[in-house]
């Protein structure tokens, strides 16, 4: 029999760690490797769905199974009956998290789909493989009146250590074997000991982990490999600070100078001795992924989270500037109505994350979550991905709204694009005012309905601030003692947004706005001074020159008003 394992990935750019390792796992086990013709293969959902069919149908296989998640299913869905015409003697299963969790569901959406695997697959699919699909504990499949049973419940793998190293494919010898461009996933664990209402690790309690040794050996082939970015995927990493310390300290040991390692922190539960070992990190090691969700108390202890948000912004305060920080919020949650969701906003802000994701609740099969808005009011998407679209707290409009926030929030902030902009104007006003008015006055223009390039928004914003929506919120800002007047703000700006702009590349053009103070025999003073002048050509067309009304490369250079001259220098392609 011959046995397809299909991931349809996000993007390109993405490797399925599920596929692999049971893929590894299979082979690892098979006592008749010879005997055995199993292979896997990866798409992505941004392709066409005749691609995909074509690459199933070339396979030949008797069995294929599927990998789901809630960004593929809506693909899975229209390729599963298909791939009954072009195989029509091919047996169809699916697992993961989307199906896994709603078997009978799909097992009677999918009269083609002869079985759904629930929970971990790797010795599950050994089984299926060695032995069939039928009676094989965490399966559900049909009996002879078309009936859906289940198998009964399979253990869960104890021993991590058993799985094999999903990239065997990093330990060859050269680079053509592998793409180090392409995000690598690992685990070091597996299992959730919290009890967060939305989420389906919740479900899972048993928390395994891989030893140290294991762990070790295998993140240095993704060191030896040179690879760019490694995303563990352990659901809290920071449970045991004696052996999480110990994989940090292992990294920063070993570490190459290029891989990224990104990590999922819960930051109130970081340990003291975790948090002073933070502080030897140096920039582009380690990246951290923190889920705030929410800063509303009740909101948090309605969704069994921990409501200790004092120590969580004392933690993330304490998390040096070198590790890249990536804060987390959820829209629709219990108890959260704008309002408070723009307070949970501003203490996010407050922080200075490098960069602010807004989610929107997705109530998922299986979870405390379901239940719970089923029973309370919320309405959400029928099909993945399960959005919420309302709450007994927000209304649809009130969503939208959120919505067309997070595109300013991703422009603004979270492209790093107008940091000393942003810097400044949150001095004056809140972050959650300045985007709120801002995103009334983007709907006002139809902002956001087309794509944008980098100069619409610097367009935009510049125009705002002369806007009477700014007028307005500038005349509602608190009292700011970094400020001489009011009137001041817009002068002001405008020289931290042509800072912005400037260094946002080397120009050809600038907006009608941008007043371009240059001296080309300073620029070429400034690039004697810096001795760059090998190649007068490369250096004038690698650089800029501009002067400033103060040094906008501080916070508060504006307080003292002198001309700056500056060189800017832009990295050679």
């Amino acid at each position: 029999m011959k046995v397809l394992l299909v991931a349809i990935n996000a993007s390109y750019m993405h490797t399925s760690l599920a596929v692999r390792s049971i893929f590894n796992y299979v082979i690892n086990n098979s006592q008749k490797k010879n005997d055995l013709d199993i292979c896997f293969k990866e798409f992505t959902i941004n392709q066409k769905t005749s691609e995909i069919m074509r690459g199933i149908a070339e396979s030949h296989a008797d069995m294929v199974m599927f990998s789901t998640y809630i960004w593929n299913v809506e693909v899975i869905e229209k390729i599963i009956p298909d791939v009954k015409k072009i195989l029509p003697a091919c047996v169809l299963g699916a697992g993961g998290p989307e199906f896994g969790y709603a078997p009978d569901f799909y097992m009677n959406k999918f009269n083609c789909l002869d079985f759904v695997i629930a929970g971990e697959g790797e010795s599950t699919v050994f089984d299926i493989v060695s032995c069939g699909y039928k009676n094989c504990r965490g399966v559900y499949f049909r009996d002879n009146d078309g009936g859906v049973v289940f198998g009964g419940v399979r253990e869960l793998i104890f021993d991590l250590d058993t799985i094999p190293f999903a990239y065997p494919e990093l330990c060859g010898d050269g680079e053509d074997l592998y793409d180090k461009n392409k995000i690598y996933y690992y685990e070091s664990s597996r299992g959730c000991p919290y009890n967060c209402s939305y989420c389906l690790s919740s479900i899972d309690k048993s928390v395994r982990f891989k030893t140290l040794e294991k762990v070790y050996s295998e993140l240095q082939i993704f060191l030896d490999a040179d690879v760019n970015l490694v995303k563990f995927v352990d659901r809290t990493y920071n449970l045991k600070p004696e052996r999480y310390i110990k994989i940090w300290q292992y990294i920063l040991e070993h570490h190459n100078g290029h891989t990224m390692f990104h990590f999922e922190i819960e930051a109130e539960y970081l340990s003291e001795d975790a948090l002073d070992f933070l502080q030897k990190v140096p920039c582009g090691v380690m990246q951290f992924e923190i889920g705030v969700q929410s800063a509303n108390k009740q909101t948090l202890r309605s969704i069994n989270r921990s409501d200790n948000i004092e120590l969580l912004y004392k933690n993330v305060k304490r998390i040096p500037r070198t590790i890249h920080q990536h804060l987390d919020l959820i829209a629709g949650l219990p108890f959260e109505d704008l309002q408070s969701f723009g307070k949970s906003f501003d203490f996010v802000m407050q922080m200075k994350p490098d960069a602010l994701q807004i989610g929107f609740l997705k109530v998922l099969h299986g979870t405390q979550m379901e239940k719970f808005a089923s029973e309370n009011g919320w309405q959400w998407q029928q099909n993945a991905v399960y959005e919420t679209f309302s709450t007994p707290y927000m209304s649809f409009t009130d969503m939208s709204f959120i919505k067309d926030v997070e595109i300013l929030v991703d422009e603004y902030w979270n492209k790093a694009l107008f940091i000393h902009t942003m810097n400044f104007i949150f001095k004056t006003v809140s972050p959650w005012s300045f985007f709120y008015s801002l995103c009334e006055y983007a709907r006002a223009k139809n902002v956001f309905d087309a794509a944008r390039r980098d100069l619409f928004w610097f367009n935009l914003l510049y125009e705002f601030f002369y806007d009477a929506e700014f007028e307005k919120l500038i005349q509602s800002a608190r009292d700011n003692s970094s400020l001489t007047t009011r009137d001041n703000i817009r002068p002001v700006l405008q020289e931290y947004l042509r800072y912005d702009f400037v260094l946002s590349g080397k120009k050809g053009n600038f907006p009608s706005w941008y007043v371009h103070r240059y001296d080309k025999e300073k620029h070429r003073a400034l690039l004697e001074q810096k001795e760059m002048l090998h190649s007068t050509r490369l250096a004038f067309a690698t650089t800029e020159f501009e002067t400033f009304d103060f040094d906008v490369t501080k916070e508060d250079g504006f307080k003292n008003m002198a001309p700056f001259e500056t060189l800017i220098v832009y990295p050679s392609r």
